[in-house]
């Protein structure tokens, strides 16, 4: 693992970003907004990790994907809450409040987009 700068990793961060809050700001359907969100978000935090590493892609896409899982599982103990956050709409947002089967499914699925990317 060694440090760098890419510039194409913080395009691919911002863009992604943007798409986030744009979902968030005017999306209120179904689908795309919490499976694409979540989709997204895997491979937004890949990005990111890539903006300032050269590492092998696969470890760091596996990485994130746990810690995805991870946070999932932390929303099924009501995490938010011990934070005392609960009552915070914009970190309830982020962190997320509730534990679903198809965020791990859409996490795995960003997963999937972050193994396209090359070392």
């Amino acid at each position: 693992m060694k440090l760098t700068f890419s510039l194409k990793f913080l395009f691919i961060f911002l863009a992604i970003f943007l798409t986030e809050i744009l979902i968030a700001k005017y999306l209120h359907d179904a689908f795309i907004r919490p499976f694409g969100g979540d989709v997204l978000v895997v491979v937004l935090i890949y990005a990111f990790f890539r903006i300032f590493l050269i590492t092998n892609n696969r470890k760091l896409a596996l990485g994130v994907l746990i810690f995805s899982f991870i946070i999932e599982f932390l929303q099924a103990l009501h995490y938010v809450n011990w934070l005392g956050l609960q009552n915070n709409k914009f970190w309830s947002i982020v962190l997320g409040t509730y534990f679903s089967v198809y965020d791990l499914l859409a996490y795995f699925v960003g997963y999937l987009i972050c193994l396209c990317f090359k070392d």
